[in-house]
């Protein structure tokens, strides 16, 4: 835990700072309270001060929302010059707007809010978030800050949980924890839902493999269809706790395991007639925790599955690898790399059920990404371990 320092009242004070983000402690930090106006705030942030709130709680909501603005007409102005120029490759519009994001992100994380040991905010009109606080963060043992726009998120996933995400395929609701990615993007569930399952293994389907549970959505659909036991595994604390809750809430206790591995379970002989996979969909480096499910490292998830599926399928067993090309049209990652490595790790495509995403940005014409996001599929690929 590192800590944030800062003059108040003529003398140094400091709190430990939490960044779900990985954002370092601001080192320029000035007290800022109800008579702040949203230009001198913005011009502070743009130059890396962050602005330790005293003031009335929902006014600094207001002043969040009034840099909300400014950001993104910053933002506009940029995409409109650029716009003259020459056209970018969809490789490069992903890395402007990656960018982009990032410096979005850190300007709006410049306005701090102050919380106690026991996760109250000692601020004027503050909600209640003491319960929110614990699930993101547990227990802390001094006061801390953090910025509004976490805190805000952080609100915002403690709903998600609360309320939770109706999964149709199971007819039932699956509720993510802060940090582990929500199911909102149905269509991968629903091709694991509907795929039919491999009746070649010698043990028919009364064992699979879940590599990387997340929330343990495919894990419940499995076990839903008729498989006798799931081994669910994940390396993610979060998403470990997350998938056990929702299983034990599923009463699927009895059918599903999780396990802290890192990708396969058990020893390199652990075989069985059905191993999933749905790995982050773009090559990548995650710049928070969430992202982590979003952006694979060189790849990294993405071959690991593919190299070891071969001597974890029993004769005559399924990988089932569910993939976005999104990244194929952004030009990250061309579509014979990945048949080179599905055909390196001695592996051959039985057969793939393709849709395509739902979601609100694939058809939205104002998203930077609208080209490629147009032009998505979400892919099961059936693979067999070639003979």
């Amino acid at each position: 835990m590192s800590v944030i320092t800062w003059l108040e009242g003529g003398a140094e004070r400091s709190a430990d700072w939490r960044s779900e983000s990985g954002w370092p402690a601001p080192r320029k930090v000035v007290v800022a309270d109800d008579t702040m106006n949203a230009d001198a705030a913005y011009r502070l942030a743009l130059d890396g001060t962050a602005l330790l709130w005293r003031g009335d709680f929902q006014n600094a909501r207001q002043l969040l929302s009034a840099l909300v603005r400014r950001v993104e007409h910053k933002s506009d102005r940029a995409r409109r010059a650029k716009a003259s120029k020459a056209p970018a490759t969809p490789a490069e519009l992903f890395h402007r707007h990656r960018l982009q994001q990032l410096q979005r992100a850190r300007t709006l994380a410049m306005l701090l809010i102050p919380f106690e040991a026991d996760h109250t905010i000692p601020l004027r009109r503050a909600p209640d978030v003491r319960e929110a606080c614990l699930e993101a963060y547990g227990r802390a043992h001094r006061p801390y800050v953090a910025s509004l726009r976490e805190l805000l998120g952080v609100i915002g996933a403690h709903e998600w949980r609360r309320k939770g995400v109706r999964i149709p395929a199971l007819d039932a609701h699956i509720h993510p924890w802060y940090g582990v990615f929500s199911p909102v993007r149905g269509e991968y569930v629903e091709l694991v839902a509907q795929a039919p399952l491999p009746n070649g293994a010698k043990s028919g389907t009364k064992l699979a493999f879940d590599i990387g549970a997340g929330t343990g959505v495919l894990s419940a659909v499995l076990a839903r269809r008729g498989v006798q036991r799931v081994l669910a595994t994940d390396m993610d604390a979060r998403a470990l706790g997350c998938a056990r809750e929702n299983i034990a809430r599923l009463g699927l206790d009895a059918q599903v395991e999780v396990i802290q591995a890192d990708l396969f379970p058990g020893g390199p002989d652990q075989r069985a007639p059905l191993v999933v996979c749905n790995p982050p969909w773009l090559p990548g480096k995650p710049s928070s925790a969430i992202e982590y499910a979003i952006y694979d490292p060189d790849s990294r998830m993405l071959k690991g599955f593919l190299g070891g599926l071969a001597q974890h399928l029993e004769p005559g067993g399924e990988g089932w690898l569910i993939l976005s090309d999104l990244a194929e049209h952004l030009g990250l990652r061309p579509r014979e790399q990945l048949l080179g490595w599905i055909a390196e790790a001695g592996l051959e495509v039985v057969a793939r059920h393709d849709v395509r995403p739902t979601h609100g940005k694939a058809s939205d014409p104002d998203d930077p990404l609208h080209t490629a996001r147009a032009r998505e599929v979400t892919s099961l690929w059936r693979l067999r371990a070639i003979p």
